[in-house]
């Protein structure tokens, strides 16, 4: 299949584009570049468009004809969303509504929609399943809620397929080191603590440490980006063969690791010291997020084939001595 890949030149959305080509599907990655880097873009063509252009969706639309779409452009800093909610609004939903209004217009059937976890808020049992009540505690959450329901009223009203992929912390890299996570600015814990470990930061800080935790920090359930790529191009081939799904599925490993626990695994994998400093609590961020892909893992077949953290780190550490602050690659 033809399938528009929108944020295709983002960390996850790259990783999924590689995966669509192994399965033999053309992706178009649809990215405006703002978060995504055009080097991550390899296994189809990019077009340098944004999500709320419906001049230029338009444009691409009618060159590729795509039978699908995966759709991963969103604006995704939790703390970003609490101090500037409209920028959050004005891209995330109003952007994925034009996008579904041009779906609707050019009669794309399919769509796998980039969720998170951050729809529950604050969990009220652990693991976190499908079914568990969605209250988020930031605008980031909402805005990812917002669509999930316009996906049901768009399915309703014109047919639209759909499925929303709510995952948790994606993690590491590329296994064969092609491409790998690179934000500017970046803002995840396991690529922020292996820069500190590469010389490239002087400290990691941990924001928080008094939550109700074993240790104080944060709890996160890390899910490796190859499986969350693979679970969405399971997603789009089922959808395309007309399998029932349910309209959300959860993607994570079931466990969960505390922010000292990922630096500690993080010392041990590069054999390097990671100072760190305690800083205040970031708003948004609930004590634990844990979850149940049981589910995915019945309708799909999915299930994630880096369970261990030390892997899921590995990977991300080679990916960092690849990148040009280094001066050999060593994996």
């Amino acid at each position: 299949m033809r399938l528009l890949v929108t944020g295709g030149a983002g960390y996850i959305g790259s990783h999924t584009c590689k995966a669509l080509a192994a399965h033999g599907h053309l992706p178009i990655a649809y990215d405006n570049l703002v978060y995504g880097n055009p080097w991550a873009v390899r296994w189809g063509p990019l077009e340098i468009g944004d999500i709320a252009d419906r001049h230029r969706l338009d444009q691409v639309i009618r060159q590729y004809r795509p039978e699908g779409v995966i759709h991963f452009a969103a604006y995704a800093y939790v703390g970003e969303s609490v101090k500037d909610p409209g920028k959050y609004y004005r891209n995330n939903v109003a952007g994925s509504l034009t996008l579904l209004e041009a779906m609707r217009d050019h009669g794309i059937p399919y769509l796998v929609f980039s969720s998170t976890c951050a729809t529950y808020g604050v969990p009220e049992q652990i693991p976190i399943p499908e079914t568990h009540p969605q209250r988020p505690i930031n605008p980031y959450g909402q805005s990812k809620l917002m669509v999930e329901q316009m996906l049901r009223d768009f399915q309703l009203a014109y047919g639209i397929q759909s499925v929303s992929l709510r995952y948790f912390n994606a993690a590491g890299a590329d296994p064969d080191g092609e491409i790998g996570e690179a934000h500017d600015p970046e803002t995840h814990l396991i690529p922020l603590a292996l820069e500190v470990a590469a010389g490239q930061r002087s400290h990691l800080t941990i924001f928080g440490d008094d939550y109700d935790t074993p240790d104080g920090t944060c709890i996160r359930d890390f899910i490796h980006v190859a499986d969350l790529a693979q679970a969405h191009v399971l997603a789009l081939e089922a959808l395309a063969a007309g399998k029932p799904l349910q309209p959300a599925y959860n993607l994570g490993n079931g466990q969960g690791f505390s922010v000292r626990e990922v630096i500690a695994t993080a010392e041990a994998v590069t054999g390097k010291q990671i100072p760190v400093q305690v800083g205040a609590r970031r708003p948004g961020d609930p004590p634990r997020l844990v979850g149940d892909a049981t589910a995915i893992s019945r309708d799909l077949n999915w299930r994630p084939r880096y369970t261990n953290l030390a892997e899921i780190l590995q990977t991300a550490w080679c990916w960092q001595q690849k990148r040009p602050y280094f001066q050999r690659p060593r994996c």
